[in-house]
């Protein structure tokens, strides 16, 4: 798709089969840092907490497309490259709708810098490194620090590819 290289082994789901699938990009920086941003305090959904990119696949797209649309549309870059599926799961934030959410671990191409955050949805980024994981916290249950785990797992993988 446009370019973007996926590496091997990697199998995306099937989006057509009407379950609600959600797409999430672990972005990694040359250095093996990881992105994260601030989802503002409006959102109905996990309000004013650290996040990773990504969000619902649409009707009509596959994974690739969905996981290419997230990225540019929450950051502005294009994504490059699909280096791994991190972590798969099944999740419910309390609406009875679950969400079937695949992870990747990719690498973008765009101003790293200045990533152009969606209005109204996330209000700050942070790139994270081994030293910065617990600031993703916030004042949530210790239970619920998925962002936490998932950006270590990203932080591991990204590793051997600097």
């Amino acid at each position: 798709m446009n370019g973007i290289m996926v590496a091997p082994g990697i199998e995306f789901p099937d989006t057509s089969d009407g379950r609600t699938h959600v797409a999430g990009a672990i972005i990694a920086d040359p250095g093996g840092r990881i992105f994260a941003q601030r989802r503002s305090p409006t959102r109905k959904v996990f309000p004013h907490c650290w996040d990773i990119v990504g969000g619902h696949v649409e009707p009509g797209e596959s994974m690739l497309e969905g996981l290419a649309r997230e990225v540019a549309e929450e950051t502005g870059w294009r994504l490059a490259e699909v280096v791994a599926e991190l972590y798969r799961l099944d999740w419910d934030p309390g609406d009875g709708l679950t969400r079937h959410e695949v992870d990747y671990l990719v690498r973008v191409e765009g101003d790293l810098s200045a990533p152009r955050l969606e209005p109204d949805k996330h209000t700050e980024f942070l790139w994270v490194d081994d030293s910065l994981v617990d600031r993703l916290h916030d004042h949530r249950d210790p239970g619920e620090y998925f962002i936490t785990d998932i950006v270590r797992l990203g932080l591991a993988a990204a590793r051997p590819l600097d």
